[in-house]
């Protein structure tokens, strides 16, 4: 981390500061904030990365950066994936494709020192992992800053210290590992509580509890049914060359347009499944029967097919670095 930072950085922290979706009530106003936070994202850091699990929310940022860099020539930064090793198996082989496809740099963040005392003893999602098995850096994030006081915690990613360990351990290693100063990501207004409040650029300062970065969010602005509706009106027609330029939504997988299949289709094939936020394996159920797109989108919530989510523990988790 440059020793200056983050004076070089010249954002207004406030930007977004008691806004929300409806605020940017066209997509053309939605679309046009999210090239300006990106633009700025990149020009302002100097070493940003963006993060990409391969949902919905994430790769749609992933399509504002890889446009604004082409259009400013600007260098695509570096994407992070965070492999907690509960993945279904088709985000990682969608990730795989579309990391060559569009020629990125991705680099796999993970908690080794977990995964592989899971490995090593044939653990499943769930089964317990003892404290005093992990390394010290570990158990100081266990025992001093979470304050867990169990001897044991399961090997689950939708729990507290799991969540913790699996996710924003492995996250704020990488960023102190790569010198990251500004996080890109995709997190919106409208996905739960503890996101409602976020502004644009987001600073995380605190080296007691991250290395010090920013977040910057480019799509706070979006709901829902504006991320589909990009998705289907901009990222698949500029991103697949057979796809009608005018866009088209389709109503399965197999009512896609000009001979494409979904491995043509820049989204995640969880979603052309029913599914419509993608957590882990062992604990995400799909939402319906249609694809994510078609469902009502409006009067549900998005993450329900999620086991986790209580308010007060991603308000938490947040605060810890949690995404």
């Amino acid at each position: 981390m440059p020793e200056d930072f983050p004076n070089y950085v010249d954002v207004d922290y406030s930007d977004g500061e008691g806004e929300d979706p409806e605020d940017y009530a066209s997509m053309e106003h939605k679309i046009e904030k999210a090239i300006d936070v990106t633009r700025q994202g990149l020009e302002e850091y100097e070493n940003p990365a963006v993060m990409w699990t391969g949902g919905k929310d994430s790769t749609l940022t992933l399509y504002f950066i890889k446009e604004v860099a082409e259009k400013f020539d600007l260098e695509t930064p570096t994407a992070v994936f965070i492999d907690h090793f509960q993945h279904f198996d088709e985000i990682h082989d969608f990730v795989a494709k579309w990391e060559d496809e569009w020629d990125l740099d991705v680099v796999y963040a993970s908690n080794d020192d977990v995964g592989d005392y899971a490995e090593e003893n044939d653990l499943e999602p769930g089964d317990d992992i003892p404290i005093d098995a992990l390394n010290e850096h570990n158990q100081h994030h266990v025992r001093d800053i979470l304050e867990y006081e169990e001897d044991t915690f399961p090997f689950l990613l939708d729990t507290y210290v799991g969540n913790h360990l699996l996710k924003t351990v492995a996250l704020n290693d990488t960023i102190e590992e790569l010198d990251i100063d500004g996080i890109i990501s995709g997190v919106r207004w409208d996905e739960q509580e503890a996101r409602a409040d976020e502004t644009f650029f987001s600073p995380r300062h605190d080296p007691d509890i991250y290395p010090p970065h920013d977040r910057v969010q480019p799509i706070l602005q979006f709901d829902e049914r504006a991320v589909w509706d990009t998705f289907w009106h901009y990222v698949v027609p500029d991103t697949v060359e057979e796809y009608p330029d005018d866009g088209y939504v389709p109503e399965a997988d197999d009512d896609l347009p000009n001979g494409l299949t979904q491995d043509d289709i820049p989204v995640s094939p969880k979603y052309f499944a029913g599914f419509r936020s993608l957590g882990s394996e062992v604990s995400t159920e799909k939402s319906d029967e249609e694809p994510a797109w078609l469902q009502d989108l409006e009067d549900t919530t998005e993450r329900a097919g999620r086991a986790q989510d209580k308010e007060d523990l991603m308000e938490r988790l947040r605060d810890l670095g949690y995404m």
